[in-house]
């Protein structure tokens, strides 16, 4: 099944767009290689609010939420991951709110690290995040009328949550689904085998509508879920190939894998192979004489 890109999307930066009923987006002015075109943050309900993604650390976001919801009582604030362009605007909020901040938990690797090991998106981390109430997997509550429910989609961070909306039909799949781009996955601050998990577990559920944390809605998320699936699957047929064609790190496997990705990406191409290796190894497929790290040397096994 052919993975095919939705890039169309308009921000309208400052401008709270109904998306669909009881749900309003603003977007963050934060764009970049991987955030696209910024941080969606969703208001959800009327009249009695919740705020999921409160984005960036940046005062004019916030203040552009809190206009958008002028009039209303703000009664939770939601964080689907602790990555700097999520859950940083948190802050504000609560203190202009008062409202209390829901998320799985504080930052948290999705392993310990090796000996010699350096996590490279360490600056992306939240590590200042704590959230006043925890939210366990299959958590429901209700704002302004609207039900929602937590579900937990480790993979690209380990305490990365999607929201559902059930009644809707709508799911706030945050990093873990996006209709502009896969989602990078990078030890150890995530786990390929886990995001291949909370892959098949949205495959299981019935929400019609995904609206991700970055980008436009995904509107056919059960086809477009296996498509991510069968991505996945293909560049691991990739890696496993260029391991029995005599490639041993990973830098090698990035030239021949990605060469016709943008150089500047292979970094993140590199942490993605990483990932993919990581879970081979896990498997039994592949081994390394080494701890497992970026410079490690990678064979197959058996």
């Amino acid at each position: 099944m052919a993975l095919k890109f939705d890039r169309t999307f308009d921000p309208r930066y400052g401008e709270a767009v109904e998306v669909a009923p009881n749900v309003r987006r603003l977007t963050a002015a934060n764009s970049g290689p991987f955030t696209f075109t910024g941080t969606n943050s969703f208001i959800i309900g009327q009249g009695r609010v919740a705020i999921l993604d409160p984005g960036p650390d940046d005062p004019g976001h916030a203040r552009a939420l809190l206009d958008a919801v002028a009039g209303e009582r703000v009664e939770a604030i939601l964080v689907s991951h602790t990555h700097r362009d999520h859950s940083p605007g948190a802050r504000h909020l609560r203190d202009a709110t008062e409202a209390p901040v829901l998320a799985a938990g504080p930052h948290v690797a999705a392993r310990p690290l090796q000996a010699g090991e350096v996590n490279r998106l360490d600056a992306s981390a939240d590590h200042d995040f704590k959230p006043d109430e925890v939210l366990a997997d299959g958590t429901q509550f209700n704002v302004g009328g609207v039900t929602l429910e937590a579900v937990a989609t480790p993979g690209h961070t380990a305490n990365h949550l999607a929201f559902s909306m059930p009644d809707a039909g709508i799911l706030f799949s945050g990093d873990h689904v996006m209709a502009w781009s896969t989602t990078v996955v990078a030890p150890p601050d995530g786990a390929m085998g886990d995001y291949m998990t909370s892959l098949e577990r949205l495959l299981a559920r019935d929400e019609r509508l995904y609206f991700p944390a970055h980008g436009g809605p995904v509107t056919d998320p059960s086809r477009y879920v296996r498509g991510l699936r069968t991505h996945r699957k293909m560049r691991e047929r990739a890696i496993l190939d260029r391991l029995q064609k005599g490639d041993r790190s990973i830098p090698g496997i990035v030239q021949n894998i990605y060469r016709d990705v943008d150089p500047k990406l292979h970094g993140a191409a590199a942490l993605s192979v990483f990932a993919h290796l990581e879970e081979l190894v896990a498997q039994g497929l592949v081994s390394t004489s080494d701890v497992v790290r970026l410079d490690s040397e990678f064979a197959l096994s058996g």
